[in-house]
């Protein structure tokens, strides 16, 4: 299997086994989306069109975009609007402009209302257009006077030229018709070139900015809209959450498989056996508030263990108790007694080793013995052959392990096997053989303890 599909299939598992977790997590996202929404009111957005006629290269639109969006432009437009509080600073935030295909710019104006917005791009683009306007027709500047001079000379001499082609001799002789032909020649090429002249003056561009129409009227809010925000914080927190349980599945020190177990405890593991997953009501410490939260949150269950080995169904699940359990009888001399370790606090283990003792049915008679994991305080020998550990994967590290081997050691309990218990969905149950009804379990009391090594 490639790393890429184990990475599915632990994700898989996450949205399967915490999707109530999960869900929980998308909507207080949602509502931090929703809260900063109330924060930051809505914005609209709407634009204006300016045309410039002629022809003009890439840099002298992006110049006039600039322009569109300088200090002067805004101040003007600040003043005409009249808003209270708003000046040109304030609009530069709000006033934007680019370059469009066609010779245009694109004046947008982002408000509070939609009313606002309409106003802002429309003044925008009406004082930019002026302030274009008072820059093309400045006559203070020589280099601009000299191309109206040179217009005004070309259309003097056109206007000569006229009178000497009519004061020609109006005869047919050949030097007054060449004579006529040259003048006339000459008045054309003068007009062609006052012609190319307006075309490649940039101040006569320049005055013919066209406003496009006013902008429209913004029907929407300008993103992020509030549903933006709350879609946005409700998939944030969900993808913080599947990357949390990631991080912490790959921080954690827990053991999760069979030969992990197996070698912290230094023993053979005998057998997989599983409990339904329904944990009993009757539990004082499942009545707190937490563990009811961790219940209703798909807390209680471990979802970075590997799949338990499901015995399909209530009589496949009673076969694999019968079978450990015979397994034990072949293993242990008479008279056959063994000390059931469970970690305290390790309610599935408990659950198993429960459902153990009742299935031995006396043989072995097992009694089981519920073990602090902190400080690992285990029953003195008595007349039992040796301890089994019952334990559940991914609950516990190695040296919570550890520490279980070195009390049933300092004891006198020599470790016989392991057995790892999973949960496994309840099915319905159906007979399989003589009901166990006559073995209780035997629990270990807290006057004949020892304590282990630590």
């Amino acid at each position: 299997m490639s790393d890429d599909t184990i990475r599915l299939v632990t994700i898989g598992r996450i949205l399967r086994r915490r999707w109530r977790l999960l869900a929980a997590l998308a909507v207080v996202g949602a509502l931090v989306g929703y809260g900063a929404s109330l924060v930051f009111p809505p914005r609209y957005t709407t634009s204006a069109s300016v045309l410039l006629p002629g022809a003009w290269e890439e840099r002298e639109l992006l110049t006039q975009a600039e322009i569109a969006t300088s200090s002067v432009v805004l101040d003007r437009t600040a003043a005409t609007l009249g808003w209270d509080g708003v000046g040109g600073g304030e609009l530069r935030d709000r006033v934007s402009a680019k370059t469009a295909d066609g010779n245009i710019i694109k004046i947008s104006g982002t408000a509070e209302t939609p009313k606002r917005a309409q106003q802002l791009a429309d003044r925008s683009a009406q004082q930019f257009v002026a302030f274009a306007a008072q820059i093309a027709g400045d006559g203070t500047d020589p280099e601009a006077a000299e191309p109206e001079a040179l217009r005004q000379m070309v259309v003097q001499t056109s206007r000569r030229i006229t009178e000497l082609a009519d004061a020609a001799d109006p005869g047919q002789t050949v030097e007054s018709v060449q004579t006529r032909t040259e003048l006339a020649k000459l008045r054309t090429a003068l007009q062609e070139a006052i012609t190319k002249l307006d075309q490649a003056d940039p101040a006569a561009n320049q005055t013919n900015m066209v406003v496009m129409g006013p902008a429209a009227r913004p029907a929407g809010e300008a993103p992020p809209t509030r549903t933006q925000l709350v879609a946005a914080g409700a998939l944030l927190f969900f993808l913080l959450a599947v990357i949390g349980h990631l991080t912490a599945a790959r921080m954690s020190r827990r053991l999760r498989t069979e030969p992990e177990i197996a070698a912290a405890i230094g023993a053979e593991l005998l057998g997989t056996v599983d409990v339904p997953g329904e944990q009993p009501a009757h539990r004082p410490r499942d009545l707190g508030p937490r563990a009811r939260i961790r219940r209703l949150l798909g807390t209680d269950v471990r979802w970075d263990v590997p799949p338990p080995q499901a015995s399909g169904d209530e009589a496949g699940r009673q076969i694999r108790y019968r079978r450990l359990c015979a397994r034990l009888r072949e293993r242990l001399p008479a008279p056959r007694r063994l000390l059931v370790v469970v970690a305290d606090g390790d309610d599935v283990a408990r659950r198993a080793a429960e459902r153990l003792v009742a299935e031995a049915g006396g043989d072995p008679l097992l009694r089981v013995a519920e073990v602090p994991v902190s400080r690992p305080l285990v029953p003195d020998r008595d007349d039992e052959a040796g301890a089994l550990v019952v334990v559940s994967a991914g609950s516990w590290t190695a040296g919570d392990l550890a520490g279980i081997a070195e009390a049933c050691e300092d004891a006198k309990h020599e470790v016989v096997g392991i057995v790892l218990a999973g949960t496994a969905g309840a099915r319905p149950a159906r007979s399989a053989g003589r009901p166990r009804d006559d073995a209780t379990p035997v629990l270990a009391v807290g006057d004949d303890v020892t304590g282990g090594s630590r």
